[in-house]
């Protein structure tokens, strides 16, 4: 809710390319026109879509589904995203990116270096929605999928994606496949919320984390309820503040580093609006730690954590790297949680697990353990 409305949910670029793909299948397959498809999204909710711009060729069918972020800010709403799907003698579902869909030119990112910048959930959403049509047409041979947005290119020049070395568009994106959308105080109330109905149900300690990444983690590696966490997004301080408002004793953030990393330069809310420092953290720190300087400016040029986190143990200066990192983290959250709130961070990275852990974590983790 947002001054009394209802906010109206839409769905990401990866949905859409699955969507159209989906369909083009259908239509090539089956040699029938479609008008709308259905699609199931990771998150659980069924969309039914519109399906638009058809062209049936010999062998080829292609289409769009047009993107709607619904009342969140997005530069690609009202985007059309294409699938065009085609027959292929060898076996297997082969997706690639055409026309303004970028393509990944630096290590560290979702796909590798020469890919199409179609994130793993997006192609995975492709590919089963594309095998799935296969099996109820009865069809064993092989298909192709490239996905287009003819605007991406243009549309690219206002993200991110030229900084981290995504060339030629945008990328095609999603981990749940709806777009949820938020005012910042509609989020931050949303916060609170979640954190005076643990507190009033008895929790004394608050696990927080900014996202699903943080939530997967715990759930896959810590084997611990991860609905126990709240997902503070990027709104790190206002959690604490809260925490500190409702009289909780303590607040462990559990958090990949791509979003802690900016903590340690003193960002409580970690948007990257307010800016995108974490590689000039993570090589301050490094450079404070012993890292040469050529080293250092290795780390500079990454466009991911986790590519520099390679430079740093190909260079024995990991650890140290960390442990000063850790500490920074630290100081920052202790410093905004207060005297009355103890707080402590655990950070990892999905390669190479937790990298590591405040004085305090343990013990916030052994309290929160003992709440559930």
């Amino acid at each position: 809710m947002k001054d009394g409305k209802r906010l109206r949910m839409g769905y990401t670029t990866g949905s859409c390319a699955a969507a159209a793909a989906k369909a083009a299948a259908w239509m090539l397959l089956t040699g029938k026109r479609r008008e709308q498809i259905s699609l199931m999204t990771p998150k659980g909710i069924l969309l039914e879509l519109p399906v638009l711009n058809v062209s049936m060729e010999a062998g080829t069918v292609s289409c769009a589904i047009e993107k709607d972020s619904g009342d969140d800010p997005d530069i690609t709403k009202g985007t059309l995203i294409f699938a065009t799907v085609s027959k292929k003698e060898q076996p297997g579902i082969e997706i690639d990116g055409g026309q303004g869909i970028g393509r990944v030119t630096k290590r560290g990112l979702d796909q590798p270096v020469g890919n199409a910048a179609i994130n793993s959930v997006p192609r995975r959403m492709i590919r089963e929605n594309v095998e799935e049509i296969c099996h109820l047409t009865d069809y064993h041979g092989g298909l192709t999928v490239v996905i287009s947005a003819p605007e991406g290119e243009k549309l690219a020049q206002k993200t991110f994606n030229p900084r981290l070395g995504i060339v030629g568009g945008i990328s095609i994106l999603g981990t749940t496949g709806i777009v949820e959308p938020m005012s910042e105080k509609a989020l931050v109330d949303t916060i609170r919320v979640e954190l005076r109905q643990r507190r009033e149900s008895g929790a004394d300690y608050a696990l927080l984390t900014p996202g699903n990444y943080g939530s997967d983690f715990i759930w896959r590696e810590m084997e611990i309820d991860s609905s126990r966490a709240v997902q503070v997004s990027n709104f790190i301080g206002d959690a604490l503040d809260i925490c500190n408002e409702l009289g909780f004793r303590g607040a462990l953030l559990i958090g990949h580093i791509g979003k802690l990393v900016k903590i340690g330069g003193g960002m409580l809310n970690t948007h990257s609006k307010y800016g995108d420092c974490r590689m000039e953290i993570l090589a301050a720190n490094a450079g404070a730690a012993g890292l040469p300087a050529d080293k250092i400016s290795e780390i500079l040029d990454c466009v991911a954590c986790d590519d520099g986190l390679r430079i740093l143990k190909e260079a024995g200066c990991c650890e140290k790297t960390l442990l000063r990192l850790t500490d920074r983290i630290a100081f920052h959250l202790q410093h905004r949680g207060g005297e009355q709130l103890q707080t402590g961070a655990i950070l990892f990275s999905k390669e190479y697990g937790i990298l590591g852990k405040s004085s305090d974590a343990d013990h916030l983790l052994n309290c929160i353990l003992e709440e559930l």
